[in-house]
């Protein structure tokens, strides 16, 4: 359609010429149509109707003309437009030619209204002049006005101002007057402040606030250095802010932590510090925490050390070292001198030949010791700034007090953090504005009344000042409210700080005994879940107490040997009385020492014979100079002796009434179970262990000084428990470590896999440690926490390497613990296991049960069984077999029995264990298998092989024979044969019968060994019933001795009284007075020259006696007055010298004067410093007397330092006499020959013997001697030393004394009865073998019916020193 109608005939494009063509203006004419005015607005309906018929076409559309053209798509397009814009104009036209007449209209009216502006403007600029005029009179006007006003506020501000510094005269006169007052003592002030942080470091709080106030105040005062007499040096180095920032970090808020706060930032020394409960390591920690290296806290046997302080030094982080002991790595000596090299802007140390670089801004390192009481060296010391961190027991009572309140009162608690907060923000806010006043006072250049935020801020402090003081006043009542509220619970806090540091104290007896403060807290903190609710809170406070007490009784309980027990209970009773002023220090060390600490010599003598114990008598007259309440016990005793003769002799004298003081000791219910204590320890020593246990279990409650009623201990404290496998398991968990503490013939391994078979937990691998063990314990272990099972660890003191690694694996895996895990372990005590282990584990001992009940019992269960029973055919021998196999149980308990009595029982406490009992079983039943029995053989076999093995001492090994003489013979097959004898001392419990039965079932046997009594005679093991007296005296002195242990070794002297420094200051002045002359050498040897001159062998004796005397002497002479002059600060106070004050304070002997440096024997080994300088005395007067007026004609034994060398002289003496023909007396073929005289003491010696000596002052243990039948006899009951009468000794030739023997004893011999220096036994002295005791054998006379085997099991003996050993 449109192609060919832009084509001309000739094939030229028609539409391309009517454009660019003749045509060309068609486009223009297009776009003038199209235009605004243009033809489009003329277009008619004619002109439409002409081309619709064009436009309704089919084909006339854009797209198809686009095919022929873009033009002619263009036209198209304009065309239908065009057709459009007329219908649309059609109905637009008419309002365009509306608008049209109307904007002619309106331009019509702007014309008017531009003449109405034009006159308006006249006419307003004449109402602009008026108004010009106005304005300019009334601003004229207003200016006198403001001028008025402003005269008039200026005056006002003036008062205001006049008024206002006028109302704070008063407070700011008073600062004026403080700050006046402190700048005046600033520099005495700064000097304590600086002398604190300096030297007070490693001391406690208490001997901190002693220095401050009685050393560094007074050094100022004296000097005249003003300064504030009651400084307190927390306020004067610290604000509230940082202490409450210290807090937040988990330091402690009691004093001593904010004054190791304090301590650690300020010291120009790295920190060490001494942290046994972990608060300083917990603080630590959260502080530096951002400055912590990637590898966290490290230790100093970490291997890769050197590169961590190489890292944490480059990198100015803080390097935190634990498990410090005593020293420090030398590595790091560069490091704490700060021997840095500069290069550059670079600092660098040599540290073990490397330069490494430090940043000397940023870096610091902190060294924790877990150690309770480190011994740190000098120089270490003087290197590090030391810190004890060691919680005191106020301080814990503070820090508990705090957790009591937060779970009872937690309302209160917040209350008063509140009341806190507010007063310290008030107080913040009045500071601000009275800084902010002083400011605008002090810069203010122009007129004060000109400056009205000045007169507002005057204004605002006026009105706080006046609003914080009322505030202050109502906080400081409610302060006093919530305080009260708050001491109602205090008794709580008071509790668990005097169990926690009881638990303390026993680590010293027992380094096993190791307990962290986080397990107690967990204690404390359930005890207040477990306790009984009440509406009262005294009764609340009671309730929890109570529970806490028994809760934490039971958790230590189980961990304790049973020796330590009763120890544990005693000295919480105490401190609980103590702190409650019931009792005081010096109470406690009377009933430690009694009269040891007494002059003897300037005391009166007893008076009573029945009184045989001589220690009793001087303890009456110590109890009579302390107590007020024992004041006339002495006289009371001689008034009233015969009811003192009967209650001192009575059997169980703490069952009947005391004389005179019954009445007067119920009268005081609070301490009346601790004064019947003290009276029985001092008179009846053998009863303490009793009676305490009676104190501990009746001390019930007391009555506080301020009327209060407070649980003490009571029965259930005292009550037997066992704590079976059942208990402990439900206390266990997966993190927690339960650690068996061993003892001898214990074994737990059978009860932890007997208890994870009842709870069908897989078995537990058993890893014995030893060498080699540690990884694959480890192994174990990564393995069941993996798991989730059980691991048992058996003897890890074998394994240190593991055990020291152990709290940092624990810790690692502890993400990833399985719930089922359990790690069990056990181990004997040793002094090196890890601190860190001991305080996260759990403890508990496994002691067998002790007597012959319990030891036949565990026989015939682990031992014999019915099998064994039925392994001999045969009827006799079947017999034999059964009653020989129940011998051997007998025996196998009564030598494990007989340890208990000390060295009564046995010189050396030998380990006898099942493996002995076994192996002799084992011997007997092949011996039985090849023939008909060896007694001979199997008395050798059972004594000298299988037990004998072990046994090292030669009265042992005898003593041991004895037993298998008595037990291991024909008699033992007969019936009716008993172990007991037959003829006892005294009746044996229940009358009963140990014999030696023949029973065809196992059950038969355990039936009948559980049908003994509860408690065994000591004649049933043969000895004398005096030796239950032993073993109770033994007892009770352990038991002082560890309670001592655990007492604190301060300077207080208790109660307002001396203190120990004075004490000692005292005694060693008396000492000093009474020392002997000293033996000058050329004197003492001329005077020997006199006697005969050092050729003879007893002259010779003498001049080396004297010359070690000499020693001793000087020694104890120059410590004395070196004591006294360390005391009063004249010389230096050498660890030597301290632990001599020490030791004279608890009334010892100081090890110096005892033992060389080396540990060997000094002097005499005496355990008490009285006892011990009357010895010296006495030793003193012999020699003397020897060396001025001759030989005396007895020797006292006890004064020689070296009874061998004594005896060796008489017997050279005696081999000279009879050196020559006939007898040719050989000195090496010489013998002792012994007889005791009749004469009583030394006193009834009138001359020497013609030949050997007279010895006088042995005493007998085990038995007695009848002077008048000349034979060894029983002891009397409750008379364990018995005197000897004067020995005399001389020499024999071994071949005279054999037929002299024959005549004098007769067919059974006599008794050979070992001779020691000490009252104790064995070849040397118990714990160091070095001490010669074993002197020699005397033989003393005995019946044919108490025979040497006889005398032999009694443990028949004789010591030259009676005294306590050390």
């Amino acid at each position: 359609f449109f192609a060919p109608s832009f084509k001309t005939p000739k094939g030229e494009n028609f539409g391309q010429k009517l454009v660019g063509g003749a045509m060309g203006d068609f486009l223009k004419m297009l776009q003038g149509f199209g235009a605004e005015g243009g033809g489009k607005d003329f277009m008619t309906e004619e002109t439409v109707e002409l081309i619709s018929p064009y436009l309704d076409l089919e084909v006339f559309n854009a797209d198809i003309a686009r095919a022929a053209s873009g033009a002619a798509a263009g036209l198209c397009t304009f065309a239908g437009a065009m057709k459009s814009y007329y219908y649309a104009a059609k109905i637009v036209r008419p309002k365009l030619e509306a608008l049209s007449i109307a904007l002619a209209s309106l331009d019509e009216a702007n014309n008017n209204l531009k003449a109405a502006e034009e006159k308006l403007a006249g006419v307003q600029a004449k109402v602009a002049d008026l108004q010009k005029m106005f304005e300019n009179q009334m601003a004229e006007k207003k200016k006198i006005e403001d001028g008025a006003a402003a005269l008039a506020k200026k005056a006002q501000q003036a008062s205001d101002l006049i008024n206002g510094l006028g109302g704070e005269q008063k407070r700011w006169g008073e600062d004026a007057d403080r700050m006046v007052d402190a700048k005046h003592k600033l520099t005495g002030d700064c000097a304590i402040a600086a002398a604190f942080v300096s030297y007070c470091g490693p001391f406690n709080q208490e001997f901190r606030a002693y220095l401050v106030k009685d050393k560094f105040t007074n050094d100022c005062i004296k000097r005249g250095v003003p300064c504030t007499a009651d400084i307190d040096v927390i306020e004067f180095s610290v604000d509230q802010a940082t202490i409450a920032d210290w807090n937040m970090e988990g330091l402690p808020g009691d004093p001593l932590s904010i004054q190791n706060g304090i301590l650690i930032p300020q010291a120009s020394r790295y920190p060490l510090l001494i942290d046994p409960q972990g608060q300083a390591l917990s603080w630590i920690k959260s502080r530096e925490h951002a400055r912590t290296p990637y590898f966290g806290i490290t230790n100093l046997s970490h291997p890769k050390l050197k590169d961590q302080l190489e890292y944490a030094m480059a990198e100015g982080m803080a390097l935190i070292l634990q498990q410090v002991e005593n020293t420090v790595d030398p590595m790091f000596d560069p490091v704490l001198e700060r021997q840095y090299l500069v290069r550059g802007k670079k600092r660098l140390v040599n540290v073990s030949d490397k330069m490494m670089e430090i940043d000397v801004e940023r870096f610091t390192m902190y060294f924790i010791s877990r150690l309770p009481n480190p011994s740190f060296s000098p120089e270490l010391q003087a290197k590090t700034c030391v810190v004890d961190f060691t919680v005191t027991q106020l301080g814990l009572e503070e820090q508990l007090l705090g957790k009591v309140i937060g779970k009872e009162q937690k309302a209160l608690e917040e209350q008063l953090d509140e009341v806190m907060n507010e007063v310290n923000q008030n107080t913040k806010t009045l500071l601000a504005l009275d800084a902010s006043l002083l400011n605008r006072l002090t810069s203010n250049t122009g007129n004060l009344l000109e400056d009205e935020e000045l007169i507002e801020v005057l204004a605002t402090t006026k009105r706080k000042a006046k609003e914080v003081d009322e505030k202050l006043k109502n906080a400081a009542d409610t302060k006093k409210n919530i305080n009260e509220k708050r001491e109602q619970f205090r008794p709580v806090a008071t509790r668990g700080s005097v169990l926690y540091f009881a638990i303390v104290e026993m680590s010293g007896v027992n380094v096993m005994y190791q307990t962290s403060l986080v397990q107690f807290v967990d204690i404390f903190m359930r005890s207040m879940d477990e306790a009984e609710k009440a509406a009262l809170a005294q009764k609340r406070v009671n309730n929890i107490i109570a529970c806490m007490t028994y809760i934490t009784y039971r958790y230590i309980n189980k961990g304790l040997y049973e020796a330590h027990k009763l120890t544990f209970l005693l000295v919480v009773t105490t401190k609980i009385l103590i702190t409650s002023q019931l009792l005081t220090s010096t109470d406690v060390g009377l009933f430690l020492r009694a009269g040891a600490s007494l002059d003897r010599a300037t005391c009166p003598k007893k008076p009573f014979k029945w009184m045989t114990n001589e220690d009793a008598w001087y303890n009456a007259i110590s109890l009579s100079q302390n107590i007020k309440l024992f004041s006339n016990l002495v006289t009371d005793m001689q008034r009233n002796e015969s009811m003192w003769r009967q209650w001192y002799e009575h059997d169980e004298p703490e069952q009947i009434s005391i004389p005179d003081y019954e009445d007067k000791i119920q009268a005081l219910p609070n301490t009346a179970g601790f004064l019947k204590l003290l009276l029985m320890r001092c008179m009846r020593l053998d009863r303490t262990n009793l009676v305490a246990k009676e104190f501990v279990g009746t001390s019930e409650s007391a009555t506080l000084p301020n009327g209060l009623t407070m649980p003490v201990m009571g029965p259930p404290f005292v009550e037997p428990i066992t704590d079976t496998m059942d208990m402990i398991y439900a206390e266990t968990d997966c993190y927690t470590p339960t650690l068996f503490l061993l003892s001898k013939g214990s074994n737990p391994t059978d009860g932890v896999l007997g208890m994870a078979k009842k709870l069908k937990v897989p078995e537990p691998p058993c890893v014995s440690m030893g060498e080699g063990m540690e990884i694959v314990g480890q192994r174990a272990i990564e393995a069941g926490v993996e798991n989730g099972t059980w691991v048992m660890l058996e003897n890890c003191e074998l394994g240190m390497g593991l055990m020291i690694e152990m709290e940092e694996l624990l810790l690692k895996l502890k993400e990833t613990t399985q719930p089922g895990f359990r790690l069990w372990l056990s181990a004997l005590p040793d002094k090196d296991f890890p601190l860190g282990l001991l305080q996260m584990s759990t403890k508990v001992t496994n002691e067998p049960p002790s007597g012959l009940k319990a030891g036949i019992v565990r026989s015939y269960t682990l031992m014999v069984d019915q099998d064994k029973l039925e392994r001999i055919d045969g009827k006799a021998e079947g017999i034999m077999w059964r009653k020989l196999l129940m011998c051997l149980c007998f025996l196998h308990s009564v030598v494990q029995e007989r340890r208990k009595f000390g060295a009564l029982g046995w010189c050396i406490p030998y380990e006898y264990n099942q493996g002995d009992q076994f192996a002799c079983m084992t011997f007997l039943e092949k011996h039985l298998y090849t023939g008909p029995i060896s007694w001979p053989t199997t008395r050798y076999m059972v004594c000298d092989v299988q037990y004998g093995g072990k046994i090292t001492d030669s009265v042992d090994r005898r003593l041991f024979q004895y037993y298998a003489a008595k037990y291991l013979t024909p008699d033992t097959l007969a019936d009716g044969y008993t172990f007991q004898p037959q003829n006892p001392v005294l009746k044996i419990p229940q009358n009963f019968q140990y014999l030696c039965p023949d029973f065809m079932q196992l059950e038969q046997y355990k039936a009948y060994a559980m049908s003994y009594p509860e408690i065994d005679s000591p004649e049933v093991l043969g000895l004398h019933p005096n030796a239950d007296l032993t073993y109770r005296q033994k007892s009770a002195l352990e038991l002082l001795e560890i309670v001592g242990d655990t007492q604190p070794k301060g300077g207080g002297g208790g109660g307002g009284g001396p203190s120990k420094e004075d004490i000692v200051y005292e005694q060693a002045g008396k000492l000093y007075a009474k020392m002997p002359e000293f033996y000058v050498e050329e004197i003492y040897k001329a005077k020997i020259q006199l006697l005969g001159g050092l050729s003879i062998p007893l002259n010779m004796f003498l001049y080396q006696e004297i010359q070690r005397f000499q020693d001793v002497l000087q020694l104890v002479k120059v410590m004395l007055k070196a004591m006294q002059l360390a005391i009063k600060g004249e010389v230096v106070m050498t660890d030597e010298l301290a632990a001599g004050i020490d030791s004279m304070g608890d009334s010892k002997c100081p090890r110096p004067w005892t033992h060389t440096p080396s540990g060997t024997e000094f002097s005499w080994l005496i355990g008490m410093v009285g006892t011990w300088f009357d010895q010296l005395l006495n030793i003193d007067k012999q020699a003397r007397t020897w060396m001025e007026t001759g030989r005396p004609n007895s020797y006292w034994m006890a004064g020689f330092s070296n009874p061998p060398g004594f005896l060796t002289a008489m017997t050279q003496e005696v081999s000279r006499k009879h050196s020559k023909a006939p007898q040719f007396w050989a000195l090496d073929e010489m013998v002792y020959h012994t007889e005791a005289t009749n004469m009583k003491d030394s006193a009834a010696v009138n001359s020497s013997p013609a030949e050997g000596v007279y010895i006088h002052g042995l005493v007998m243990d085990g038995g007695a001697f009848d002077i008048k039948q000349n034979i060894i006899i029983e002891s009397t009951p409750k008379i364990l030393f018995v005197d000897l009468p004067v020995l005399f000794v001389s020499a024999n030739h071994y071949a005279a004394q054999r037929k002299v023997d024959k005549d004098i004893y007769g067919p059974q011999g006599p008794y050979a009865l070992p001779l020691y220096k000490y009252a104790v036994r064995g070849d040397g002295y118990p714990g160091n073998p070095d001490i010669k005791n074993f002197i020699f054998f005397v033989r003393l006379k005995c019946t044919m019916e108490k025979d040497p085997l006889h005398w032999g099991i009694r443990g028949l003996a004789l010591f030259c020193n009676g005294g306590p050993k050390i």
